[in-house]
């Protein structure tokens, strides 16, 4: 009786003891793509504004709040449809919702591993922190970060500024980074290399020193959160709590210490 068998025996190597082959020029071509379309969303709403400037529309009539969170809003619009859109229609690279972690709904992992990753993060900024202060003598870990917007007045103006900073950035920002990029990037790259390039990008587009060590500390623990649940609901939960920090401290602790100041 003949037995036919998928593999001879000695003549192959089992699976495990494959070794992977990596596509290192992709750690520089997708942040590098990421990096244009993020720019260049940014120009498209420059060159919107300016080109409405000419039909003499005033801006000036617009409550500035509102303009620039509407701005905001479209910039990562504008960036996500370049980011994902033009790959898939020009060269038919299509993402899918698991490269981005898009996959399920939240789960209570996701809602538990949000605090323990806040004091992860902490913990890793600090360290970081306290060594490049003791490394460069100029960083000035004071630096304070624009986000954009100036002292509310109006209840509604605070409203925009949390929706803004707390709810439409750390979506759109967790789709585009820990999303697309870190998806793309852990498919050519080992992890540990992709986790690495998607956070010294995510620290490099926040500006100041000390916000990118921050930030860079932050997402390599958005990272971690992505890749140990599979999906990005962790990260985003993770990065609004950290923003409505952050939103307290610029945004309610001054408005509070003034009544109570008188």
């Amino acid at each position: 009786m003949l037995r036919n068998y998928s593999k001879s025996s000695g003549s192959h190597k089992s699976d495990p003891e494959i070794k992977r082959k990596y596509n290192w020029w992709m750690l520089f071509i997708i942040p590098a793509w990421v990096t244009v379309c993020f720019f260049a969303a940014q120009m498209i709403m420059a060159g919107l504004v300016l080109l409405l400037h000419t039909f003499n529309v005033q801006f000036e009539s617009v409550y500035k709040t509102a303009l620039n969170s509407s701005l905001t809003a479209l910039v990562y619009i504008i960036t996500l449809l370049l980011t994902i859109v033009v790959p898939w229609k020009i060269k038919k690279l299509h993402t899918s919702r698991s490269d981005i972690g898009w996959t399920r709904l939240p789960q209570w992992v996701d809602i538990m591993l949000t605090p323990a990753g806040l004091i992860v993060y902490l913990i890793c900024s600090s360290i970081l922190i306290l060594i490049a202060t003791s490394v460069f003598p100029w960083f000035d870990v004071n630096q304070i970060q624009d986000v954009g917007f100036g002292r509310p007045n109006q209840q509604y103006e605070l409203f925009l500024i949390f929706t803004t900073l707390v709810v439409v950035a750390p979506v759109a920002e967790e789709i585009i980074f820990r999303g697309y990029l870190y998806g793309k990037l852990k498919k050519y790259v080992p992890i540990w290399a992709a986790i690495l390039a998607t956070s010294v990008l995510f620290g490099a587009i926040h500006g100041a020193w000390n916000l990118a060590v921050d930030t860079f500390s932050l997402s390599v623990v958005l990272c971690l959160l992505r890749e140990y649940t599979g999906s990005l609901w962790a990260s985003i939960l993770l990065h609004m709590l950290k923003n409505s920090i952050a939103f307290f401290i610029l945004f309610i602790y001054p408005i509070l210490s003034t009544t109570i100041v008188g």
